[in-house]
């Protein structure tokens, strides 16, 4: 039995098609189809049947996902301890934000594919928070407050936030000056989102409602520039306009809490060496400062 194949398996009946899972693998759908096929064969059983939705596991099949799961992680496991020390192989897939990926994360996984040429990264930047487990990632590097979940979360350093607006909306419109006074004021907000101060030592959270909406930071601060009103951005991206002096900080006095970079992974007892890597490297790039 190969272990290639077991993993092949898992990640077909875990995306619930042969295209997505040769997608994660990196293979071509015929590749990931023989091996399907060299499984089942082995076995003497079906594994996976076609639907009208795409893949759905038999009943053997549902039965040995959780095994194939299992045996796949323990190798993996058992591998990376007769490694050689600090050498790494395989496949690893990260998820990241598109707002900093290109910009602050993808310099550090550039660094470990150079230094672990063995080493094979797929990195998917997005905004939205991806299913970890249901599309196959290894870990995400996250920004900002994270929400309670079943994942496990390493803190690797902070990131601070600023309010801003262009100087002609404030000529027009003024600024707030107390947080309480921001919902007088036209804002460039995300979707669903909280802002949050500092007063004194008490947090003070503003539930916004903006006229101008996105899902990323980056098409916010073409807002902002624009005049359309004022928005909460994280400094890193806000710094250079704030220097130039295109934006302006709103409401110095009440200062945003830090928030975090995170690497966040699926739920088991310990990382892969993969995973610890890369979180110790961002450690060292952010660890003591922000990401900008």
């Amino acid at each position: 039995m190969e272990l290639e194949d077991l993993r092949t398996f898992v990640e077909v009946a875990d995306a619930g098609s042969v295209s997505s899972a040769a997608m994660r693998l990196g293979i071509s759908k015929s590749m990931v189809s023989r091996r399907i096929t060299r499984l089942e064969a082995e076995f003497g059983a079906q594994l996976l049947a076609r639907t009208t939705r795409g893949i759905a596991l038999t009943e053997a099949g549902a039965t040995f996902r959780d095994y194939a799961a299992r045996i796949s992680a323990e190798l993996d496991a058992a591998r990376e301890t007769i490694l050689p020390a600090g050498e790494l192989r395989g496949r690893m897939r990260v998820a990241a934000p598109l707002s900093f990926g290109p910009t602050h994360f993808s310099p550090v996984l550039s660094q470990m594919a150079r230094q672990h040429p063995q080493l094979h990264i797929q990195s998917s930047y997005t905004d939205r928070f991806v299913d970890l487990v249901g599309e196959g990632f290894d870990c995400a590097i996250r920004v900002g407050y994270l929400p309670d979940s079943n994942l496990v979360a390493r803190r690797v350093g902070p990131i601070f936030g600023r309010l801003v607006a262009s100087p002609a909306y404030i000529e027009a419109h003024g600024a707030p000056e107390k947080p309480d006074e921001i919902v007088d004021h036209q804002l460039v907000t995300r979707d669903a989102e909280t802002w949050q101060f500092m007063d004194g030592d008490k947090i003070v959270r503003v539930r916004p409602q903006g006229r101008f909406v996105a899902d990323n930071a980056i098409s916010l601060i073409a807002a902002v520039l624009d005049g359309l009103g004022v928005a909460y951005l994280p400094e890193p991206l806000v710094a250079d306009h704030i220097r130039s002096g295109s934006l302006v900080e709103v409401m110095p006095h009440y200062p945003i809490p830090p928030a975090g970079i995170f690497v966040v992974r699926p739920p088991s007892p310990h990382p892969t060496r993969k995973v610890k890597v890369l979180t110790e490297m961002l450690i060292e790039c952010f660890g003591n400062h922000s990401a900008g």
